[in-house]
């Protein structure tokens, strides 16, 4: 266990910013009562550590800025549907690369100063995610956005920090309905700079990725990686709402600096969810045919050697065999694993059947 309480943290994850992006972020904002000292101290750290940001850019343009021809494969699917399980069993691929849960934090230091930082990082951070009780370690693999929003102003994590504008950045970075085609290039420009590090990090061939905003870029995504892979997660409507909203309100704790009510955060789950599945729907018909597969996370959290190889087949990833052994030990570490027990209630139930129906229908998860 890290040495402070994840909730009690005295700073948010905005200390790995570069100053312009911390900037980009925050100028202008309220910062509520409350908060100020949180917001004062990140400020200070983030201003002590900027300046070491051109160091990595020196090494970056020097051994890595250059040409790449690469297939990445990205994990999809709205938040609590089972994309960080996928993403640990598929991770246990040695010819993978992957942005590390440290990357996610420091991503301007990763081509030196690492073992400090990350001594430090995991003296502080708690071992399990305090939602669900998955593993947390400093070289883990992680969702990509939280690094991305140290990178740059335009990411839709600015919501954990200022989550009274959580609906504008859904519809500017989240489906990029009014994104800027200037926001749209730097996010371009910005994630592949990401992939190049983090490969170089972990010594992968082959970015995995794990992160639920990717859901709504796929346009995005394909014009940097033509011959990109998608897995895209399924899981029960409810489950989904009642998972989420534990995530979310549990998280932001930490992280804000608004205050946001809870039953504003279900009204802007409830949307959001909506606005990713529709632009997910219309935009997965950009994938070239055979770089989709769709899963329902309930089928491969039953069987997950056989769904896991399934994938490799039906998205023609090498490295199943070679791979097999270490998939099946790191699963067998996961016998007995307790996760959360959901009851719905009936407002829940009302919800859901209100507002993504359209996704029970589709998927066939009605009750």
């Amino acid at each position: 266990m890290g040495l402070l309480e994840f909730q009690k943290l005295p700073v948010n994850t905005l200390v790995g910013a570069d100053w312009k992006t911390f900037q980009g972020i925050t100028q202008g904002q309220r910062i509520d009562s409350g908060y100020k000292m949180k917001y004062g101290l990140t400020k200070a750290v983030c201003r002590l550590l900027s300046p070491l940001k051109s160091m990595q850019d020196r090494r970056y343009d020097k051994r890595l800025k250059g040409e790449s021809d690469m297939d990445p494969v990205f994990i999809l699917g709205h938040w609590r549907s089972g994309t960080t399980f996928v993403h640990n069993v598929l991770a246990h691929d040695k010819h993978f690369g992957y942005t590390t849960t440290y990357q996610t934090v420091f991503p301007h230091i990763m081509m030196w100063g690492q073992p400090f930082f990350k001594k430090t990082m995991a003296w502080l951070m708690p071992d399990k995610r305090p939602t669900d009780n998955m593993e947390l370690g400093v070289d883990l693999p992680q969702e990509e956005e939280f690094a991305l929003s140290n990178m740059m102003p335009y990411s839709y994590y600015n919501f954990w920090f200022l989550p009274q504008n959580m609906m504008d950045y859904c519809d500017r970075f989240l489906t990029m309905e009014k994104a800027t085609e200037e926001e749209k290039r730097v996010f371009q420009e910005t994630f592949l700079k990401l992939v190049k590090i983090s490969l170089w990090n972990t010594k992968g061939t082959q970015y995995l990725s794990k992160n639920p905003p990717h859901t709504g870029k796929i346009k995005e995504i394909l014009e940097i990686f033509p011959n990109a892979k998608f897995i895209y997660l399924m899981r029960n409507p409810y489950t989904v709402f009642e998972s989420t909203r534990s995530f979310f309100i549990n998280t932001i704790l930490p992280l804000q600096l608004q205050r946001i009510s809870t039953k504003e955060m279900e009204q802007n789950i409830l949307d959001a969810y909506s606005r990713l599945y529709h632009r997910y729907e219309e935009d997965k018909k950009l994938i070239p045919e055979g770089n989709l597969l769709e899963i329902k996370f309930e089928d491969f959290e039953a069987n997950a050697m056989e769904m896991t190889e399934k994938i490799y087949r039906t998205l023609s990833i090498p490295g199943f065999e070679e791979a097999r052994a270490d998939i099946a030990a790191y699963l067998d570490t996961k016998k007995g694993y307790k996760k959360n027990a959901y009851k719905y209630d009936p407002r829940t139930v009302e919800l859901v059947e209100k507002h993504w129906g359209f996704a029970l229908e589709q998927w066939d998860y009605r009750l």
